[in-house]
């Protein structure tokens, strides 16, 4: 039944409390609910949480979100990784409606001696509800310890101005006797009632009711979970290559010889240098033979072809072992190692399929389609086919192939593997990744799962729901103003509380025709959305040397695609010759990692331009609140302006949301440009021209004067 106090529309909420919501330590994050009652009495609302230890943490003040609304929120920021539940609670203000009501008879002298009696009686009660407990040590409701001020942070977002106070508690018997002071005075007959009447409009006054307020008719919501995963889950940047490339012999008349982990790892510092936090490779396990396929995806491959890493399994070796040619796995644990030493973390591709000569399909052929023709079925998705692939069938021998696809996770966690980008995950059934990621969950809380679904929305959204931390996006496919601003805004906003997205620039399957078309510009473009709008995105090698030829008009595979030949680059020699974008991705990576606004997900905000080729959008992170202002400093704030038209100049008028900036309306500040280095005075609308073949894009950050801070 509902409760006394309706509390509705509780977010986040993931399958109606079923699931838990996401959030990463450190993440700031809002929690709202829409809270009224019958009449006109004023009610207030809060939230609880309990931490990953079961200590409750005290009331966080929730905010009216806008007048008339009936919605409430609060931004909260949790410290620690772990399990988090939390409730709203509701109430009836008595204080609140007194206020109310006595601030319009008390001046018009109507019944002002009753109103300021009632009102110190409310006082009293006040008073009487800071418990004689509560001036020993700090202790949540449960009897738990917590920090002063609770285990989490909290900012009502009305104003973004009223933190609740951090109240030592040598202050809260003092607390006490100050609400007993209000009513004191409330009763002094000695005092004109308007004079009585300011005491309780004091900002102390109403700091003091936040801390201890007045509470009628409390009603609770049902709990909710948010689970905190480590930062690495929120913000991060990708680097795709695949290791056989890396220090790849190919000479004319002799046969190729494939790089390996030694030659790969020559890679990682160039890799680091530019600013990437994880290293993903493609399957590196044995490749079958049977049905492999040649360069540019031909069914004829010449003898030394390598073959699809994705068509895994061989008499060599299935998905628990490394392709010889790559080396051997004290080889690889040496890969992992001078990663880390670098900096950066290894994820590697689990990708459920089999090549015709995977050693499943000799010990288990029970766990594949059989035809009417009694082979096994290969893998379609028609007109494509892929004929060295066999998929499972999950259905048949459902614990067999869980327990097998385990083992092989948790070998390779045991190798030092903490993030797995699984390929294809909505093929399979959801249950199975549910249960696994769980099962995972459990011991290693910190191994990551990214999903590639390049699928509908309803099964990437569920894959997110049952437990993937991030999940591929479809960013290739949105180059236009208005699909950016859709996309990206349902990305940090709608879907933010539980699906995290991973924007790849490009992937080995996917070259959009923008990037195909659009020349270098067009490379610049799509990283500067990328890596400036999202928290984490990904680069495929090949990238930063805006690699552009697909293998035939319409289509958006490479032509001489690494996923069927080796590909050694001469990376030293394009940047020797100025032909390498990795000065510039540097540049954007080493930003991202100073600037803490780019490294949350819910704070992007688009701004109007009068111009359709023009984007313009902002992150923000406030600074601290200053009691003696009362407005939060200005913070990180990030200004992002980009023409999206790789071939043409475009000029527009930007009207910035100063609020959403952290400024006055009538503010004027300086922006600094972190691409060119230059600098201008800027107000709410300003005058803009981009020539995509010089700088197609400002990246600002801001200066005000503290006069103009919200």
């Amino acid at each position: 039944m509902i409760g006394r106090i309706p509390i509705q529309d509780i977010h986040p909420t993931v399958d109606c409390g079923r699931r838990p919501a996401k959030a990463a330590a450190g993440e700031t994050f809002e929690i709202s609910a829409t809270v009224f009652r019958e009449g006109h009495d004023a009610v207030a609302a809060g939230v609880v949480f309990t931490g990953p230890g079961g200590v409750r943490g005290p009331l966080l003040p929730m905010g009216e979100l806008a007048p008339g609304t009936d919605r409430w929120g609060v931004e909260v920021t949790l410290p620690t990784e772990g399990e988090w539940r939390f409730r709203v609670e509701a109430w009836s203000d008595p204080v609140a409606t007194w206020l109310h009501d006595a601030g319009i008879k008390i001046p018009r002298d109507l019944d002002a001696d009753l109103m300021c009696e009632e009102g110190a009686r409310l006082f009293d009660r006040a008073a009487r509800a800071v418990r004689a407990a509560d001036c020993g040590p700090s202790t949540g409701p449960a009897g738990g310890t917590v920090a002063t001020g609770g285990p989490v942070s909290g900012r009502t977002p009305a104003a973004r101005a009223a933190k609740r106070p951090k109240v030592a508690q040598q202050h809260v018997c003092g607390h006490r006797a100050a609400l007993q002071a209000v009513a004191a005075r409330l009763r002094d007959p000695e005092i004109d009632p308007r004079a009585r009447f300011t005491v309780a409009q004091m900002p102390e006054t109403a700091a003091m009711l936040r801390a201890h307020p007045l509470r009628d008719l409390v009603t609770r919501s049902a709990p909710r979970t948010v689970l905190v995963h480590r930062r690495r889950a929120l913000f991060g940047s990708w680097y795709e290559f695949f290791p056989r490339s890396e220090g790849a012999i190919i000479e004319q008349g002799v046969a190729p010889k494939s790089g390996t982990f030694q030659t790969a790892a020559k890679r990682l510092p160039a890799v680091a240098k530019m600013g990437f936090d994880v290293v993903y490779l493609p399957p590196i396990h044995p490749i079958g033979h049977s049905f492999r396929k040649g360069r540019n995806n031909t069914l004829t491959p010449e003898p030394y072809d390598p073959g699809s890493p994705w068509a895994i399994g061989s008499e060599e070796g299935g998905h628990d072992a490394i392709h010889p040619d790559l080396g051997t796995f004290e080889d690889f644990d040496a890969f992992v190692a001078k990663t880390r030493e670098l900096g950066m973390e290894v994820a590697i591709d689990l990708a459920l399929q089999c090549a015709p000569d995977h050693p499943w399909v000799k010990e288990h052929p029970e766990w594949f389609n059989v035809r009417a023709d009694g082979s096994i079925a290969y893998a379609e998705n028609p007109p494509k086919k892929y004929q060295d692939i066999y998929p499972l069938n999950f259905d048949r021998d459902p614990k067999g192939i869980y327990e097998e696809i385990r083992r092989v996770v948790r070998l390779w966690m045991d190798h030092g593997v903490r993030i797995f980008r699984v390929d294809n995950p909505h093929t399979k059934p959801v249950a199975f990744w549910e249960k696994l990621l769980a099962d995972v969950h459990t011991t290693d809380p910190d191994v990551l799962f990214l999903a590639e679904a390049f699928t509908r929305p309803a099964m990437m959204r569920t894959l997110a729901k049952v437990g993937f931390h991030q999940s591929y996006t479809y960013y290739t496919w949105k180059n236009s103003r208005s699909d950016v601003e859709d996309y990206l805004g349902e990305l940090s906003h709608e879907t933010s509380h539980y699906m995290r997205p991973n924007v790849f620039v490009n992937t080995p399957d996917i070259l959009h025709e923008y990037l195909q078309h659009g020349g270098v510009p067009a490379f610049y473009i799509r990283a500067v959305l990328a890596a400036t709008a999202m928290p984490t995105w990904g680069v495929y090698a090949g990238y930063e040397l805006a690699e552009n030829v697909p293998v035939r008009p319409g289509s958006e595979e490479y032509l001489d695609s690494e996923k069927y030949q080796y590909k050694p680059r001469n990376w030293v020699e394009a940047e020797r010759e100025g032909r390498s974008l990795a000065p510039f991705i540097t540049q954007l990576n080493l930003f991202r990692r100073a600037h803490p606004a780019l490294q949350e997900l819910r704070n992007l905000r688009f701004h109007s331009v009068n111009n359709p080729d023009v984007i313009c959008f902002s992150k923000r992170l406030p600074g601290a609140y200053d009691t003696a202002t009362r407005r939060h400093g200005l913070g990180d704030v990030v200004l992002v302006v980009v023409n999206l038209d790789p071939h043409n100049t475009h000029e527009a008028t930007v009207s910035l949301d100063m609020p959403a900036l952290g400024l006055d309306w009538q503010a004027e500040f300086v922006v600094d440009d972190e691409l060119s280095g230059e600098s201008y005075r800027w107000r709410q609308d300003n005058y803009v021209r981009l020539d995509p073949h010089i700088h197609p894009a400002h990246v600002f950050t801001l200066r005000a004067a503290a006069a103009n801070q919200r």
